[in-house]
């Protein structure tokens, strides 16, 4: 189908998805973008965030923590650092998510400090938009 296009999501544990996809949204480090077929060529690094794939079927959403996304006319591959389908996301899970963040918010040097906090706040933000309120931290 001309309307579609090939779309791969890979953790570094296994293969999430790949599927025959009408668009894929994607939590880019830059801002939110929209990925189709017929794509201009991009590679975009990731936030944290809900990626969303729509396909003939509907759409699925799988929590990404970082990682890179390359698209192209033909398709778009995910990288992700971690990633997840929502409905595997645990509370623990997600709280654990947040710590981590937060404990690289505080062992960063403070030249990169601003860039650690907003990795933590889309930490945050991506388990509240899967309906998990993580504990909140303080910075």
């Amino acid at each position: 189908m001309a309307d579609t296009m090939q779309f791969d999501l890979v953790s570094p544990e296994r293969r999430l998805v790949s599927v025959q996809a009408r668009e894929v949204q994607i939590p880019a480090a830059e801002g939110d973008m929209t990925a189709m077929a017929n794509h201009e060529p991009t590679i975009t690094s990731l936030r944290p965030g809900v990626l969303i794939v729509h396909t003939a079927d509907g759409a699925e959403k799988y929590l990404v923590t970082g990682g890179f996304a390359e698209i192209t006319a033909e398709g778009t591959t995910v990288l992700a650092e971690r990633a997840h389908h929502v409905d595997e996301v645990t509370k623990d899970m997600m709280d654990s998510l947040v710590a981590d963040a937060q404990k690289a918010h505080q062992d960063a040097h403070p030249d990169v400090a601003d860039v650690t906090a907003k990795l933590l706040s889309d930490m945050v933000a991506a388990g509240e938009h899967i309906g998990l309120d993580p504990q909140q931290p303080s910075l």
